[in-house]
């Protein structure tokens, strides 16, 4: 699964796949798989990589095409993420088995995401961009604006 703005967001700091590389102390074809779509950057290293670099995750989502807001770094709070799954999914009247077949897993593994028991993947956030319009993965994390 590609970040689509993952690699422009690199380059538009003018930093190599090293640089991220050595950020994560992991090795640079980590980050070029990451930059591919070869392999799915773990939300809690995309979090770390937006709050480093200022990056909204709608931007490296490509759900935005700009990256023009100052945001406060995030925490991840799997009890807010799971509240606003369930609020999400209510107020576009869907079911916990309608949103899991379009995300393509089951109605017990989305279950757990709602009910803070594991952290929605990366791939599944990213899914719901093409269940909810509009949609914001900064909102949903309940990341904040300086």
């Amino acid at each position: 699964m590609i970040i689509k703005n993952f690699k422009n967001s690199r380059e538009n700091i003018d930093i190599k796949q090293k640089d991220i590389a050595e950020f994560f102390n992991l090795n640079f074809t980590t980050i070029s798989g990451w930059e591919t779509g070869k392999d799915t950057i773990p939300l809690r290293r995309l979090i770390e990589y937006a709050n480093h670099y200022n990056f909204s995750l709608d931007y490296l989502f490509g759900i935005t095409n700009k990256n023009d807001e100052s945001y406060l770094p995030l925490e991840i709070d799997i009890d807010l993420i799971s509240k606003n799954l369930r609020i999400l999914r209510k107020r576009n009247s869907m079911t916990q088995e309608e949103v899991a077949k379009k995300i393509n897993t089951s109605q017990a593994n989305y279950a757990h995401y709602e009910n803070s028991k594991n952290l929605i993947p990366t791939t599944f956030l990213y899914s719901l961009t093409l269940v909810y319009k509009p949609f914001s993965i900064d909102k949903l994390l309940g990341r904040k604006k300086q």
